[in-house]
């Protein structure tokens, strides 16, 4: 009687929210409201604030990489849970100009002085989270003065200003944000200095919604890098500060790591999709995963699968299983490990691993025979056609817990992704990038640009691309259904840090699923759970080439807005 009661329950509990996703007025499935369309710009964030001063820096002649400096550096103050410039950045660029796509990874290395026989020393297995021990070069910074120096216009004192005016003069915390303080700061502020001096509105409240917050002390950092460029974060009195409150706190960061610092201009790789070329940048980031999942998705004709059946959830999950134990095996800095970018994203290689797949039943996987020689996302477009897709994080919420001392921001703590182990390609080294999680995407077709776009979230984040992908192109959503449509996340799968091992794991599903699906993916052998979780955060914009337009849509499970001019 209790099973039969639960699964009318869920029956019941499926249709009623089903019948809540569709519009009301164009009665299409998922659409929580329309995309926004116009002519002269367009900007997609995760906060309404942060896209506002986006619009407004392409207002005053700006161009799309401006606005997205000046968003991002918003974002660091207005949502420190999820950026900052203590944490890293990857960038691709569409320039209308040379008419092609520039990749850059901005992540920082390991301390020089830090080595793997530290760790086996103080028999410690896995890096920790937190303390100053994750703490890698920041690489955010020089980031934004390499994309400045080469499609820039405006100053930096300009792009800023915005971002130092509000730190001054205070914003509302919003709902979202304040919840994240709420778990971060309490948690951090127990265990390490300064944290409560610089996120709580008194030294000890932390910001409720609505509360206004001020943060002087990053407004003056703000205009450190304004006023002295790159080198007055990376070799001035702010280096200095940062590796003397790290080594103070028993790491190992020092000022000749963030001094010999530099970003790296990469080429874009890309895999066809049904006739769309989707660009992701290559390791020591994820964003190949999503291709490799897209490749082996490619042999399975959707137009006769529908949208979240078991078929569909199956074949994906499946596909994701596949390419993430060649994430775990493979994906490293590829200055310190031979990454077989090329035959990973090949169709020959994704034809063999396809093979594996058993289309009734759920598979455990291990990596391929590959053989060859962890946010805020935002995007932004302007009026001459250029586009930028952007990402950027401190990893885990606020990062590390290590905030130097008047500088007004946290540190990340992307080193905790290294694996310990000797031989591992992602095995920790001294000036090493660790494996990295935040990836920006990009879309063309027929050589035109048709989507930048990006899912924050983790390990999640080549799910999302590829949901995105599939939404859009597979079962045919504009661009606001696309991201609005109920997700589908997997745990279970190797991780880079050699923790998880190979399983079936399980499925987790937002709401708005049939219950039937659900039924036959347990009897295909899945564990399915229901699951609020971690489904990222998505921004786009995609380019119409003939009409010249540009459609915003923006993620509606966050603070996300969309705006355009």
């Amino acid at each position: 009687m209790t099973k039969l009661l639960f699964a009318f329950f869920m029956i019941m509990f499926c249709f009623v929210m089903k019948s809540y996703s569709q519009d009301r007025i164009t009665g299409r499935t998922f659409a929580t409201r329309s995309e926004v369309i116009a002519t002269n710009g367009m900007a997609a964030t995760s906060h309404p604030l942060a896209t506002q001063i986006a619009i407004d820096i392409l207002k005053q002649g700006g161009t799309a990489v401006d606005a997205a400096i000046a968003a991002n550096a918003a974002l660091g103050l207005m949502e420190p849970t999820g950026s900052g410039i203590g944490g890293d950045l990857f960038a691709i660029v569409w320039d209308a100009n040379t008419r092609k796509l520039y990749g850059l990874n901005a992540s920082g290395q390991s301390p020089k002085s830090l080595t793997l026989e530290y760790f086996r020393k103080n028999k410690i297995s896995s890096i920790p989270a937190y303390g100053p021990l994750p703490v890698s070069v920041p690489g955010c910074v020089d980031g934004w003065f390499e994309l400045h120096g080469k499609f820039g216009k405006l100053s930096m004192l300009e792009i800023l200003a915005p971002s130092i005016e509000y730190a001054e003069k205070g914003f509302p915390v919003t709902e979202l944000v304040a919840y994240y303080l709420a778990r971060g700061v309490k948690m951090h502020g127990e265990h390490f200095p300064n944290v409560f001096e610089t996120y709580t509105l008194d030294g000890k409240t932390i910001p409720a919604k609505g509360d206004i917050f001020r943060n002087p002390a990053l407004a003056n950092t703000y205009r450190t890098l304004a006023q002295q460029g790159r080198d007055g974060f990376y070799k001035g009195d702010i280096a200095s500060i940062i590796a003397d409150f790290i080594q103070s706190q028993g790491g190992f960061l020092s000022y000749d790591d963030l001094a010999r610092h530099r970003s790296e201009w990469i080429d874009p790789v890309s895999v066809n999709y049904r006739g769309y070329d989707v660009w992701e940048l290559p390791p020591n980031g994820q964003g190949i995963a999503a291709l490799q999942m897209l490749n082996i998705l490619e042999g399975y004709d959707f137009s006769k699968i529908p949208f979240g059946s078991a078929s569909h959830i199956h074949l994906f999950v499946e596909a994701k299983k596949l390419a993430f134990e060649d994430r775990a095996r493979y994906y490293a800095d590829m200055e310190f490990s031979q990454v077989p970018v090329r035959t990973l994203i090949s169709k020959e290689y994704a034809a063999k691993r396809r093979i594996l797949v058993n289309e009734q039943r759920s598979g455990a996987y291990e990596p391929g025979q590959a053989m060859e020689g962890g946010t805020i996302y935002l995007t932004v477009a302007d009026k001459e056609g250029n586009m930028v897709s952007l990402i950027q994080s401190n990893y885990r919420g606020l990062g590390s817990g290590m905030v130097p001392p008047g500088l007004g921001f946290m540190l990340q703590n992307r080193g905790e992704l290294f694996n310990l182990n000797e031989g591992h390609a992602n095995v920790y080294a001294p000036g090493k990038r660790p494996f990295q999680t935040i990836i920006p995407g990009f879309v063309t077709k027929n050589g035109e640009p048709f989507l930048s776009f990006g899912v924050m979230g983790g390990d999640f984040q080549p799910l999302g691309h590829v949901q995105i992908i599939m939404n859009l192109v597979d079962f045919g959503m504009n661009l606001q259904e696309a991201g609005d449509a109920p997700r589908i996340s997997h745990s279970g799968s190797s991780d880079p840090t050699g923790i998880a091992k190979p399983s079936r794991g399980e499925i987790e599903l937002e709401t708005g699923f049939d219950y039937e699906a659900i039924r036959q993916l347990m009897e295909m052998g899945h564990k399915v759970v229901f699951s609020n979780g971690n489904y990222g955060g998505y921004q786009a914009i995609m380019y119409d080439p003939i009409r010249k337009i540009y459609f915003g849509a923006s993620e509606s499970r966050k603070d996300g807005h969309a705006a355009g001019y």
